[in-house]
């Protein structure tokens, strides 16, 4: 299987013109869309697609939430990442073994791995891919008519996000689930945080600032062993190149791009301008530091800063800043200052864990959640912001979205060439 059943550019650009008729989105993302259906009865089989470590924490936590969810089918591009995940899968259920069924003919390796995951009888998909992959394997499990967790983000560029958008209105036309790995939005302060905001506590937003700066992250060692081709190396090391992860402003800091999202009702920007550099990297095409300030139509200007470099400050908080007071948000901890004084003080859970207990939960009495469209909105914010600092001009919300730019390269093959993308250069990377 070389091409992944990727469709060429042009077919998917065509394809996606029914998408960008929504590009409006607004109006409908302040709730969660929910339908209803005949509750799932019984066992409950899932297989995962992409066993790294959030694949496997996300397996690991399915189980936790349903008592009959079983482990069924696993797929991968490399053979030990599967050895590893259900080494660990099946450590934390050895007292219940029964549980993790994914015998050595349900693992399946390769570039299309996902589709015979997709094809092993299971209810629901895990999707824990690179970025890159992720709206097409989104595609595939809405065709196979499976339900859905897919681990943030949803896409990487803007032809990968009308893929993901077409998905997600084939979802909600089919009445499958489909839960976002944007779990931020289910840690409890967070949320306790917000109703207060709906509520009135800070007034009207006229601001929000937040930051992730962290060390430099560092999981692969960019080591290229002898007989390792170009497209086994960077799937290897799929932090470090663009196609792959988004870079890191799409890879992590867009969990904080969803809680600005969150704050604003998930109504789009209409605007952004962003800054950049590549200072510690050394591996790939990825910068290390991004500033964007996005601009909203009733004015509220959003101001990201975020950096993953080490010797320097690090800071992870988000500031929602309104007429009547100030909400802070830090890890697991939510306080409002000004005229409503709040702290919460209520129990620290798993957000992860949380996620997947109300998914399982709702499917057991027939409700159907689809968090589609404020996930895409969320992921688009993202590759919005990487898009401007890339190429040192503003752009707006529409310009984004209709863009032609598309970072998969056509046909994989383990045996292809495959260079190492330019590192962009504001000024110089023109704006497709």
């Amino acid at each position: 299987m070389k091409d992944l059943n990727l469709r060429t550019r042009r077919q998917f650009v065509r394809e996606s013109s029914t998408a960008l008729a929504a590009t409006s989105v607004a109006a409908n993302l302040a709730l969660p869309n929910i339908s209803s259906a005949k509750p799932v009865a019984g066992k409950i089989r899932i297989g995962l697609i992409g066993c790294g470590g959030r694949g496997t924490g996300a397996t690991v936590q399915a189980l936790k939430a349903d008592s009959n969810v079983e482990l069924w089918a696993m797929g991968d591009v490399f053979p030990e990442a599967i050895e590893r995940s259900v080494n660990v899968v099946r450590t934390e259920f050895q007292k219940d073994p029964v549980r993790v069924q994914v015998d050595k003919g349900r693992q399946f390796v390769g570039l299309d791995a996902y589709q015979k995951v997709l094809g092993s009888e299971i209810d629901l998909v895990l999707i824990a891919t690179p970025g890159g992959f992720r709206p097409y394997h989104l595609r595939a499990a809405v065709e196979a008519g499976k339900h859905i967790f897919c681990e943030k983000p949803m896409a990487v560029d803007p032809a990968g996000i009308r893929i993901a958008m077409e998905a997600v209105k084939v979802a909600k036309q089919k009445k499958l689930a489909l839960r976002a790995g944007f779990n931020m939005r289910f840690e409890p302060a967070y949320r306790e945080a917000m109703k207060r905001i709906r509520d009135g506590a800070i007034g009207d937003i006229r601001a929000i600032y937040s930051t992730r700066m962290s060390n430099r992250l560092a999981r692969f060692s960019g080591e290229r062993k002898p007989g390792e081709g170009d497209l086994e190396w960077q799937l290897r090391n799929w932090h470090y190149f663009s196609w792959l992860s988004g870079d890191l402003i799409l890879e992590i800091t867009v969990h904080s791009i969803d809680k600005m999202a969150w704050a604003m009702n998930d109504v789009p920007p209409v605007r952004c301008v962003a800054t950049g550099a590549r200072h510690q990297q050394t591996l790939g095409d990825i910068w290390d530091q991004f500033d964007v300030t996005y601009e909203y139509g009733n004015g509220v200007v959003a101001v990201l800063k975020t950096r993953y470099m080490s010797g320097c400050f690090n800071e992870h908080k988000d500031l929602i800043i309104g007429t009547k007071g100030q909400c802070q948000l830090g890890w697991s901890a939510a306080q409002i200052t000004g005229e409503n004084r709040w702290r919460y003080q209520g129990e620290k859970v798993s957000s992860h864990q949380v996620e997947h207990d109300e998914l399982y939960a709702d499917l057991r009495q027939g409700i159907i959640p689809n968090d589609g469209d404020r996930m895409v909105s969320s992921t688009m914010m993202g590759i919005m912001g990487r898009m401007s600092a890339y190429t040192g001009r503003d752009l707006t919300w529409e310009q984004a979205l209709k863009s032609k730019l598309t970072t998969m390269p056509n046909n994989l093959s383990w045996d292809m060439k495959l260079p190492v993308a330019p590192v962009a250069e504001p000024g110089k990377t023109r704006l497709i």
